[in-house]
Formats: structure tokens, sequence, C-alpha cells
């Protein structure tokens, strides 16, 4: 579950992969005589393209595909994984919405893939190889406004449960601030599941409990990528505020510490939207032992017309598929996001190509099916029942989804680049 395991199922699948030889034609021709891609001068721009982002040394997948000494001993385990689309991740059904964030590779750069590979998986000319992509190393927002670490270290034990840990930091803002990207980096990743980050007005009363998503801000967990708001949006951190580390550590069989830290970029622009998070979600469901279908809704009704701008379910490992659909006042209903193979080592945020409009009175409805039985091979006991709750053995339903209000008068002022107070 932490984020060197994301890849954990792949790794399995491909371990067994490794060493694997393929004869090559040495006329670089295949058995219909065509001619064979080779990895300099086909595969490796596709590679670049689509998997190295994640396949390189420190990052989240379980192997580095920058070089052909690496990628050959897992060609044959490519060819099944590209072919099947189990890689790039990407989990959204094609046939109901289009995405700004589509990671699914092309048709064409999978055929291209699955014919270098049949055809023996040459290397081809070292000088035909393209120059290895400039990757972001450390933020990938860029250089933050402003960072904010947690106020002290936390000692995470070698074993056992730990209860979600929060950790509160003053911002010291002494006005409105509007934030444009937010990026929370672990200190210790391999114990970091995930890091939610709120905001808190301490003239307010706490939320209540219904409001799952009031006041979030951002979140670090696996496969997400920070928040980055359009351009005339942004997040509001009202004067005064304070910022609430929501920690979820899962002890890696070695005892360690953790400071993790969280970096902000203001908005340079003049701020027309604020974005706000919501959520439609349960936590008063039992799903069944030996379950292998169960099914949880809820529902969140508009109570102004807004523009939904993405979309990010989670559930935890018997998580099976996840549906959000909005229903009309008019009684016409539309699938928003349909996730037929819900992954919760890729917790994916889904942002819409165009604004998802949705008008006064329209529910959004989430739909959820659990795998509690044998045949989920994450199930960590499936003679079981599994009610809500913070344990990744436990279980969560919330559609989570980010909006703005369509009417709402722009902001009056945009923040200023400077630093006004915070942590660091």
């Amino acid at each position: 579950m932490r984020r060197r395991l994301a890849g954990l199922s792949l790794t399995l699948c491909l371990a067994a992969a490794a060493g694997v030889f393929f004869w090559y034609n040495a006329t670089g021709a295949n058995a219909s005589g065509a001619a064979v891609p080779t990895f300099s001068r086909e595969v490796a721009p596709i590679l670049a393209k689509n998997c190295m982002n994640c396949h390189r040394p420190g990052e989240i997948a379980p192997m580095s595909l920058l070089t052909y000494k690496e990628v050959r001993p897992w060609a044959k385990a490519i060819r099944e994984k590209v072919a099947k689309r189990d890689m790039p991740p990407w989990h959204a059904d094609s046939t109901h919405g289009e995405w700004a964030n589509d990671r699914r590779m092309s048709q064409q750069d999978i055929d291209t893939i699955i014919a270098w590979i049949d055809g023996g998986a040459p290397e081809g000319n070292p000088k035909d190889m393209p120059p290895t992509p400039k990757f972001t190393t450390g933020w990938q927002i860029g250089e933050p406004d402003i960072i904010f670490e947690m106020p002290t270290e936390f000692t995470v034990p070698a074993e056992g449960a730990v209860a979600y840990q929060y950790f509160t930091v003053p911002t010291n803002f002494k006005e409105d601030r509007y934030v444009a990207a937010m990026e929370a980096r672990a200190g210790d990743i391999s114990v970091v599941h995930h890091i939610v980050i709120y905001v808190r007005d301490p003239n307010e009363a706490a939320p209540k409990r219904q409001d799952i998503g009031t006041g979030l801000l951002g979140a670090l967990s696996p496969g997400m990528t920070p928040y980055q708001a359009q351009p005339g949006t942004a997040k509001l951190i009202k004067a005064g505020s304070n910022l609430v580390f929501q920690m979820h550590y899962t002890p890696s069989g070695k005892a360690t510490k953790d400071r993790s830290v969280v970096g902000l970029k203001f908005a340079k622009w003049p701020v027309e939207k604020v974005m706000s998070t919501s959520a439609a979600w349960d936590a008063r469901f039992t799903i069944p032992a030996n379950a292998e279908n169960y099914e949880v809704k809820a529902e969140w009704i508009a109570d102004e017309d807004i523009a939904i701008w993405s979309l990010m379910p989670h559930m935890h490992l018997r998580g099976k598929d996840y549906t959000y659909r909005a229903i009309y006042p008019d009684g016409r209903s539309e699938i928003l996001l349909s996730v037929p193979r819900y992954d919760f080592n890729w917790q994916i945020y889904y942002y819409p190509k165009k604004p998802i409009r949705i008008p006064k009175g329209t529910k959004i409805e989430t739909i959820a099916h659990y795998d509690n039985s044998t045949k989920n091979a994450q199930n960590p006991d499936p003679s079981k029942p599994v009610r809500f709750g913070e344990q990744t053995w436990e279980e969560m339903m919330n559609g989570f989804f980010d909006y703005t209000i369509e009417k709402q008068s722009p902001a009056k002022a945009t923040a200023s680049t400077g630093n006004s107070g915070g942590s660091r």
C-alpha cells in the first residue's frame, strides 16, 4: 500500500518474465517480411512519452525503462501489459467523458511495441536513440512560493497499525490567499500511504462529518498528481487559517521517522472562481463476508448551478468499480465517470477536457461495488464483514469532486506572489 508497493502486483506479474530471450532475425524482418521496429528508433520514443516518467530510478514503478539494457529483460511482460491496456494505468471507461489527463497509449503505439517484441526486440542503432527526457525532479509544481512542514517528526513503528495522525500548522497569513498549485511531499515515502491537507479557519466550528470534502486543499496518495488550478480559478485560504496534515502511516518492518511537507504556489492571475471540494459518500455500510459484488450508493444535491472540474473516487482494497451519475431536474440522467476496474494502487484524479456544467437541483449519485470474496487477491480477510474505517483493511466510499459556483462573483483581489507568513 505504500508508494513503493504501488506496483507490487505488476512486479509479481513481470518477475516471471525477467530474462526471457527473444531470437531476432538478422535481416531485421519478421515472418511476413515487414521491417521490424527497433528500440532505438521506434520504441524508445513511445516509452519516453508514456512510461519513463514513472519507470525510472526513485519513482513509483518497480523497474526502470530508460535504456535498452533495462527494458530488454521485461520485453515479454511489457507486451502482455500493453496489449491488455493494463499499462499505462488508466481506469476510466472511454465511452463516458473525455479527459484532459488521459494516459491511454494509442493503438498505433501499442501495435509498434507488439511488432518490436514479436520480431525479437532488436536494439537497432544506438545512434538513433532520442535524448532522455528531462524529467521534473523535486517539486513537480515548480518551486513553491511557501512551504509548510509538520511541526515535529513522527516516529513510525516497525510493525502494527498506526491510527491516523493529525498535525496542525498555522499559516500566519494576514490576508486571504488564493492557491493555484499544491504539492504534498512525504518525508519518508516508504511509510507514508497518504497525506491529506485540510484548511481550518480557527474562527469557524469544525465541519460536520457529513461534509467530508469541506476544507480539503489537496492530497498525496498512490498515483495522484499534485493539484494545479485552471487559469481564473484557485482554492482559498482565509487569513489566519491553519493547515492540518492528516497522515496515514503504514509500517514497513523498520522503525523510521517522518516529517512531511506541503508546498503552495499562489495564483498569478485574477481569480474569477474559487474552487471547492465536496463528495458524495457513505459511512454506514457493512459489506457481508464473501460478498462478490456488494453495492453502496451515495448522493449529493447541487443547491446552485456549478461546474465540476475533477472527479476522484476513493475506496480501499475491496473496491471493484465506481460510477458517477448526474440525475438532472428534468429526470434525464448521464454517466459522468465510470471506472469499471478500480485500483487502490492508482488513485487518479480525472480532469474533464471541459468543465461539466451541473444545474441547480441536480443529484450527483455515486455507485460503488465491492468484492469481499476469495476471488479478490488483495482481500485481507474475506471471512469477515467489512465496515467504514480509516485503515486500509477497512473500507471507504468517497466520491470526491472539485467544483466552482457558476454565479460566483470574482474574488475581490488577487493574492500577491510574495510570502506573508508560514513555516519556511
